[in-house]
């Protein structure tokens, strides 16, 4: 990570994964990508399950040091065998076909319960894609504790 949240690649290019998008996924599961997040992401990138309800896709250099940090977590503690497996079994590599768009697997459309219209976002190290509805409820609900929400990260100095 570089300065400003920026992601400095291994071939020295910087990118941050930011914006939000909207897009349709086809019958057969496939997503258009939008072309700002197309380059950060390389020709290859890992989708899984991620939290709150939503698909995590991180680009081969970021998923490989988080999969370094997975590694290091002990096997002895349940909660940490729980989550390797959560993250880990819903995994698939991928990239994108010709015409920019993602082919997501059955499990893991199911996971974020996508079925058509998808919000795309990118979120520094990460892009997340939502079931359009669960993402409207979540930035609702994300809103209305903001203040909170503010007071905790202003903690953490920043």
């Amino acid at each position: 990570m570089g300065e400003c949240g920026t992601l400095v690649t291994e071939s020295g290019v910087v990118y941050m994964l930011m914006g939000e998008y909207r897009h349709n996924m086809d019958t057969k599961g496939r997503l258009i990508v939008p072309s700002k997040l197309r380059d950060s992401l390389g020709d290859s990138f890992v989708v899984t399950r991620g939290l709150d309800g939503c698909l995590f896709v991180y680009p081969m250099y970021e998923w490989e040091k988080l999969e370094k940090k997975l590694q290091s977590l002990p096997l002895t503690k349940k909660d940490a065998r729980a989550f390797t497996r959560f993250f880990l079994s819903g995994a698939m590599e991928s990239g994108l076909d010709g015409q920019g768009r993602l082919h997501l697997a059955p499990p893991l459309r199911s996971h974020a319960s996508l079925e058509k219209s998808c919000v795309i976002v990118g979120v520094s190290t990460r892009v997340e894609i939502w079931a359009e509805e669960k993402w409207e409820n979540y930035m609702e609900d994300s809103r209305q504790e903001l203040e909170s929400i503010t007071e905790n990260l202003l903690d953490l100095d920043l």
